[in-house]
């Protein structure tokens, strides 16, 4: 028979393991994050913000690199949320598309560059507890995420595209 105190230990044994959890995020990854963050920023300083603002205006012309390359540089310099401000580079026309492809590469580039989108970093340590458990390497897995996150961008983008272009025809929307 469960009894109050019993229940009580329970319900607080949930928070303790939970303060376990948040305690080795303490002392593994967030200090990794921190320095990681500082890196990029520092990469940018060093390269100038207008150099950066002028290879994102570069990688905007072109569908290929406008959902590629545009949501990783995004991504990787500013981070999720702000890296949807780069959609200031590309056309209004576009937007819609961009946005797709940078949101849909929040947890592909988490792997590689878990300072991206640090929300999904949970995502991935769950999937990386269980590879580390099964004694598999990590690396070759955030390659693939990765890789499979920019032919996914590139579709979503691509189909975004049309879809927007179809309703802005259908609703006499010219760009």
């Amino acid at each position: 028979m469960l009894t109050l105190s019993h229940f009580a230990e329970s319900f607080i044994g949930v928070f303790n393991e939970g303060g376990k959890t948040f305690v080795s995020f303490v002392t593994g990854i967030l200090p990794t994050l921190i320095v990681l963050l500082t890196a990029v920023y520092a990469v940018i300083e060093i390269v100038g913000e207008k150099r950066v603002h002028n290879l994102a205006r570069f990688a905007g012309r072109y569908a290929l690199t406008r959902y590629t390359l545009l949501p990783v540089l995004s991504m990787f310099f500013l981070t999720n949320p702000m890296a949807y401000t780069f959609g200031v580079f590309i056309d209004e026309k576009h937007k819609p598309a961009f946005y797709d492809s940078a949101v849909s590469f929040c947890h592909p580039i988490t792997g590689l560059f878990p300072h991206g989108n640090s929300s999904e970093l949970f995502v991935w340590l769950g999937v990386a507890h269980g590879l580390t458990r099964l004694h598999l390497p990590l690396g070759p897995l955030a390659v693939r995420y990765f890789l499979a996150g920019l032919v996914v961008i590139l579709m979503r983008g691509i189909v975004t595209e049309r879809i927007t272009m179809f309703f802005a025809r259908r609703q006499g929307v010219s760009f």
